[in-house]
């Protein structure tokens, strides 16, 4: 679907210049815009190199396990039915931190080899048809588009990069905001439970 909404834009917007007699200015536009994507991926690729070796360094020195145990409780609340222990609750804490500390690269393994846990949990379950999310999978996807951020690296790299004075004045507000969005989405998901409890009583 944005494959067709991109399409159309840039069309509506070829078919404009025509009529409007600034194709000039379009290709002029189209070059510029050629030409700060480029210097955006190089400046993006720096800070991902920056952050996922700080990522691995706090890895190797046991913080990133100190901080998945800590929002331990976090995950018995949310995820009562996998079992401690379980590898699928090891691939979700160390997602979450890495969403927490804003290193959304770093999280996407993680978050990969969680659903293919929580798969596989499901078929040990032998409850309903593999091809149906689980309602663990229904959780952590939702506690992944929340997505609670401390540090909100991809727009500070945006900000500094399209010269912000302050880039790092949105981490307050990104702070509110995603915890904000992580709180309605665990209390959607509280409430949507509840009420699928009720209905299969």
């Amino acid at each position: 679907m944005l494959n067709y909404i991109w399409a159309v834009m840039i069309l509506v917007g070829i078919v404009c210049s025509i009529f409007t007699g600034r194709m000039d200015e379009l290709a002029d536009a189209a070059l510029n815009s050629a030409g700060d994507a480029v210097s955006l991926c190089i400046t993006m690729a720096g800070i991902v190199a920056l952050w996922m070796g700080l990522m691995e360094i706090a890895k190797e020195a046991g913080l990133i396990q100190k901080m998945a145990s800590g929002i331990g409780p976090f995950l018995n609340y949310l995820f009562p039915n996998i079992p401690k222990g379980h590898e699928a609750r090891e691939y979700i804490a160390t997602n979450l931190v890495a969403n927490i500390l804003g290193l959304g690269w770093a999280c996407t393994p993680a978050g990969l080899k969680a659903m293919e846990a929580l798969s596989a949990l499901e078929r040990e379950r032998e409850t309903r048809e593999t091809h149906v999310a689980s309602d663990e999978m229904c959780t952590f996807l939702i506690l992944n588009v929340s997505s609670l951020q401390l540090i909100p690296v991809n727009m500070l790299a945006y900000r500094s990069q399209y010269g912000s004075v302050n880039p790092t004045i949105i981490i307050g507000p990104a702070i509110v905001s995603t915890l904000i969005s992580t709180f309605v989405a665990v209390i959607y998901y509280k409430w949507k439970t509840r009420n699928k409890g009720r209905g299969a009583a």
